[in-house]
C-alpha cells in the first residue's frame, strides 16, 4: 500500500506533519479529515514534490486529482465481480474492500478504495458513482439506485453487467467491421498516389519528348499525375481544412443534426446506423425497465445511447407525448423514424403488460440484423474494393504500354 508524506494544520489552528499509508491520495485526505488533521500538501514517498517557487503545496507526480477514466470492458469487470461477492452475501463495504485487493490495474483500485471510503462516510453507492460521470452514465446511476431502493442490487448489478458487455459485443462488431475496409482504402490510396506523383511522371517524360500525339488514356494519365504532381501541398491542405471545418460544425447541435440526418440517408450505412441506435435504445430501455427505473425517467436516459440526434429527438418528443397520456408506440411511429416492426412490437408489448419482454426481443432482432447486415456488406465490400484497384492499376498500366507499343509499330 502506498505510503504519503502530508503537510496541513489541524482543528486547532496548529501545524501538522507526517505519514499515513492509503490506496489513493484521496483516502488518505479522507483519513486525515476524520482524526483532525486538513492536508495542504501531500506527496508519495519516493515521488518528486511538483511545486513553484515560492513554495507553494505541491503534488506528487502521481498526481492527487482523479485517476485516467476506466474503460468499459473495465467498468463491466468491475460490475460482475461486485454482484457475484454481493450475491455471496458479502456487504458492499467489505466486498468493495475485497476488489480493492485482488485488483491489478491501478486505476481500479485508487477507484474502488475512493468509492469504499465515501459509503464508509455515509454516502449511497449511487450518489456516490454519480461523482464519477466518466466512469459510470446515467444509464448505470439509475438503475444502480434503483436497485438499492427495492433491496436487489446484486441482480440490478448482473443485469447491468449484461447489459455493458452487449453494448461492448455491439461496437466491436461495428469497428471491426469498418476497420478492414478503412486500412484497405488508406493502403489502397497510398500506392496510387505514390504511382501518380512519382513513377508515372518518370516514364511518361519519355512520351513527352518524342512530340508525337499520344492515346487518350496516356494523354489522361499524364494529365492527373501532373495535376497531383503539383497541387498535392494543396489538395492535402484542403482536405485537412475541411476535416477541421466539419469537426468545428459538428460540435454545434446544428451540425451534429444535420450530419446525424444525412447519416441516416445514406444507403446501407444509415440502415446499419438506425439499427444499431434502435438495438441501443430497446435494450437500454429492457434493462431499466426490468430493473424497476420509471419509464420517462428510462427513456430521457436511454434516447442518449442512440448517438444520433434525430433519433434523439423523436424519442423526445415520444416522452413529452407519454407525459401527456399517449401510448409509447403511437408517438414513435408518427415520427417516421422507426420502422413499423419496432412500433407494432411495442403497441403488443403494451396491450399485453410485457413491454420489458418485448423491447428485449426488439434488441435482439435488430442485434441479428447488424450482423446479417455488416457480415454481408463486409464480404461485398472487399471483392469490391479489390475489383476498383484492379481497375485503376489496368488502366495505369494500359496508358503507359499503349504509346510503347505505337513506338514498337513505328520502328517496323
Amino acid at each position: 500500500m502506498p505510503v504519503y508524506h502530508y503537510k496541513g494544520y489541524r482543528n486547532d489552528g496548529g501545524a501538522a506533519t507526517g505519514i499515513i499509508d492509503a490506496e489513493s491520495p484521496k483516502v488518505a485526505r479522507v483519513k486525515l479529515r476524520k482524526v483532525g488533521v486538513f492536508p495542504t500538501d501531500m506527496v508519495e514517498q519516493g515521488s518528486a514534490t511538483v511545486g513553484s517557487p515560492t513554495g507553494s503545496p505541491g503534488r506528487s507526480s502521481a498526481g492527487i486529482g482523479r485517476s485516467p477514466a476506466l474503460s468499459t470492458t473495465d467498468v463491466a469487470m468491475m460490475t460482475r465481480q461486485l454482484a457475484t461477492l454481493l450475491v455471496a452475501g458479502l456487504p458492499l463495504v467489505e466486498a468493495l474492500g475485497v476488489m480493492v485487493d485482488q485488483a491489478e490495474k491501478k486505476s481500479v483500485k485508487s477507484l474502488m478504495a475512493d468509492i469504499r471510503e465515501e459509503i464508509r462516510g455515509g454516502t449511497s453507492y449511487s450518489a456516490v458513482l454519480r461523482r464519477y460521470p466518466r466512469e459510470f452514465s446515467q444509464i448505470y446511476v439509475h438503475m444502480v439506485r434503483a436497485g438499492e431502493a427495492s433491496g436487489a442490487l446484486d441482480q440490478i448489478l448482473f443485469r447491468l453487467a449484461e447489459f455493458l458487455e452487449k453494448q461492448l459485443a455491439l461496437k466491436h462488431k461495428v469497428t471491426n467491421a469498418v476497420l478492414y475496409p478503412a486500412l484497405m482504402l488508406i493502403v489502397g490510396t497510398s500506392v496510387l498516389f505514390f504511382l501518380m506523383t512519382f513513377v508515372v511522371p518518370k516514364i511518361t517524360a519519355v512520351f513527352t519528348s518524342m512530340k508525337q500525339a499520344l492515346p487518350w488514356p496516356t494523354v489522361v494519365l499524364m494529365s492527373l499525375s501532373h495535376f497531383l504532381a503539383d497541387y498535392w501541398a494543396v489538395l492535402i491542405g484542403g482536405v485537412a481544412l475541411s476535416v477541421w471545418a466539419v469537426r468545428r460544425a459538428m460540435k454545434t447541435e446544428a451540425g451534429q443534426t444535420t450530419a446525424d440526418r444525412w447519416l441516416l440517408k445514406v444507403p446501407l450505412i444509415g440502415q446499419v446506423a438506425r439499427m444499431v441506435a434502435i438495438s441501443r435504445l430497446t435494450s437500454t430501455l429492457a434493462t431499466m425497465l426490468a430493473s424497476g427505473v420509471q419509464l420517462l425517467d428510462a427513456m430521457d436516459v436511454a434516447k442518449r445511447v442512440m448517438n444520433n440526434r434525430v433519433l434523439e429527438h423523436a424519442v423526445e418528443g415520444a416522452r413529452q407525448n407519454i407525459r401527456e397520456g399517449e401510448t409509447i408506440a403511437e408517438p414513435l411511429k408518427r415520427s417516421g423514424e422507426f420502422p413499423a416492426l419496432v412500433t407494432h412490437m411495442i403497441a403488443v408489448g403494451e396491450r399485453s403488460g410485457e413491454m420489458e419482454e418485448m423491447l428485449r426481443r426488439i434488441g435482439q432482432i435488430y442485434d441479428g440484423e447488424v450482423d446479417r447486415v455488416i457480415t454481408r456488406f463486409t464480404s461485398l465490400l472487399e471483392p469490391i474494393m479489390i475489383l476498383v484497384m484492379g481497375v485503376l492499376v489496368f488502366f495505369i498500366v494500359v496508358a503507359i504500354l499503349l504509346p510503347i507499343f505505337e513506338m514498337g509499330q513505328m520502328v517496323r
